[in-house]
């Protein structure tokens, strides 16, 4: 039989974990009607998310289905191809701005990257960090499992971190490996390193992350490094949605 202490400690996660949640739908198929039922989900929670994750093509309706609410939307750009334009990247950048965006998860070019091209990815980071200004939170998604080589994942993060990015993210999850434990520990690694120089940059788990447990070693990993009680919302993410329904039931909304 679990503990009183146990579920309430189980309970106090789920609720932290909450709070550091990207709630994300990413669907070819999302419309109107999942944006008002991910907006639902979001506004039910007994706390405040830290940000619903969507297309683009959504932000409007977003907008509208989040009013008053204090939750930040969050688009996707260059996503998920991860293309080289940094053009093209930061002008879809600055267009989920205008449109209404607090935050925007870019795709590093990662197979530019690995193509022997190590500039493209930072000229496109550094482009979408001036579309961003003061504005706009801009999260890097290096597609880790796809980086392959702890070697190549430690330069994209370099390299986004030298353009600009407020972020390191894991993956897409539109790839597989997705996220891994061992793909975080490079980019945690960077970012400690980062904030040796006085460089504040945040990091965010996605991919593949269904369970309180998955969530929880990705957790543990960042503040093992960072710092006891380190992660909140500026500094730390979750990008999940079969992830969120596991934590309402933890917390019984």
């Amino acid at each position: 039989m679990i503990s009183r202490a146990t579920t309430e400690s189980r309970a106090d996660l789920a609720r932290r974990l909450i709070s550091l949640t990207d709630l994300t739908s990413l669907n070819e198929s999302d419309d109107a009607r999942s944006v008002d039922a991910l907006a639902a989900l979001a506004c039910a929670a007994p706390v405040r998310p830290a940000a619903v994750c969507l297309w683009p093509r959504l932000i409007t309706h977003a907008v509208r289905a989040l009013r008053g609410r204090g939750i930040p939307i969050c688009a996707v750009a260059n996503f998920p191809a991860g293309a080289d334009s940094p053009a093209t990247a930061a002008a879809e950048t600055a267009a989920a701005i205008a449109a209404g965006a607090a935050e925007v998860d870019v795709v590093f070019p990662y197979r530019a990257f690995l193509a022997g091209d190590s500039q493209a990815g930072l000229h496109l980071v550094r482009a979408c960090r001036e579309a961003c200004g003061a504005r706009a939170v801009l999260k890097v998604i290096l597609e880790t499992g796809q980086l392959g080589a702890p070697g190549n994942i430690r330069r994209a993060a370099e390299l986004a971190v030298d353009g600009g990015a407020h972020f390191l993210k894991t993956s897409t999850g539109k790839t597989h490996p997705a996220a891994t434990p061992d793909a975080a520990s490079v980019l945690i690694e960077v970012i400690a390193e980062a904030q040796r120089r006085g460089h504040a940059i945040g990091f965010k788990a996605s991919g593949g992350i269904r369970t309180i447990d998955d969530a929880q070693v990705y957790l543990a990993l960042y503040e093992a490094k960072i710092g006891a009680q380190s992660a909140s919302a500026a500094t730390f993410r979750i990008g999940a949605s079969t992830l969120f329904k596991e934590l309402m039931a933890a917390v019984g909304a």
